[in-house]
């Protein structure tokens, strides 16, 4: 780049500004009329918007506006009369019994569009947006429960969650027979083989058989002596086709090595009663029970 003095474009007649890129000289061409319009229509925009509404901080406040505008006000009164239309459906959830609810038509609606809103906001990060599930978080949708299916179970499952260290959480371990040590390394691969024939698959004949004892000795107490599993216990059936962690030979091998015990939030500590009732109510709607 290089500097010249300033001197009139032969062909187009406009002056230069005396710079030179690479042979190319600047015009000092006026911004475009229309450019200036709207740039001065947003100046004089902006001037009008700090007048009327909130904009400039101060040390303790900010300016308030002649309109006397606050979004945080209108959030706050529309949050006020969104409770008041509420308040008489959340009244008659808290006085009715869950079975009550499902008989009525009406307070039904309500529950499964509250408990609809809450699951999507709550709940649907694991166990997805329809309830569907995915590996190591139960499917909703079906009829397979490990603590029970019922309004009533589901409730206090919501209600106190699993392992979630509430008093009365739901609770049951699966012990890592691998990791300590419980089971040496070719017990956990014959017990595999053992498991996969319980799901009525093909599997090592003598390893089931060199299992069936260690089965009966560490496995029947929750599992039950026919694999079935024992709701109570929170203990799944192994003799369906239903895994939460995975149904091949690696999965299986890997749940009795190292133990695997998810965690369901307590939600009694963060919802109300009356929406405990409406979520439990979704959820056993919308299941296979």
């Amino acid at each position: 780049m290089s500097d010249h003095k300033r001197e009139t474009d032969a062909i187009s007649g406009v002056e230069t500004t005396g710079h030179e890129w690479d042979g190319i000289r600047e015009l000092d061409n006026p911004l475009p009329r229309w450019w200036l319009w709207v740039f001065w229509a947003c100046v004089l925009f902006a001037i009008g918007y700090w007048v009327a509404f909130p904009a400039w901080p101060g040390v303790n406040s900010y300016t308030q506006g002649l309109l006397g505008s606050s979004d945080r006000r209108d959030v706050a009164t529309a949050l006020a009369d969104l409770e008041t239309v509420r308040g008489a459906g959340a009244a008659r959830l808290r006085d009715a019994s869950l079975q009550q609810i499902e008989q009525d038509p009406e307070l039904q609606a309500y529950a499964l569009t509250l408990g609809q809103s809450v699951f999507g906001d709550n709940c649907a990060t694991c166990h997805g947006t329809g309830g569907a599930g995915a590996k190591g978080y139960p499917n909703l949708r079906d009829d397979i429960w490990l603590w029970g299916g019922t309004l009533d179970d589901i409730a206090l499952t919501l209600k106190h969650g699993i392992r979630s260290g509430d008093p009365a959480a739901r609770m049951s371990m699966m012990p890592a027979f691998g990791r300590d040590q419980m089971l040496t390394p070719v017990q956990v691969q014959d017990m595999t083989e053992y498991v996969v024939a319980l799901s009525g698959r093909p599997a090592d004949r003598p390893a089931v058989e060199r299992s069936r004892q260690l089965f009966a000795d560490q496995c029947s107490s929750c599992h039950g002596v026919d694999g079935k599993g024992i709701q109570a216990q929170g203990a799944p059936n192994l003799t369906d086709g239903e895994w939460l962690y995975g149904s091949d030979r690696a999965a299986i091998n890997g749940q009795i090595h190292n133990g695997r015990g998810g965690v369901m939030p307590a939600w009694g500590g963060r919802f109300s009663p009356e929406t405990i009732k409406a979520l439990a109510v979704y959820i056993h709607a919308n299941s296979g029970q």
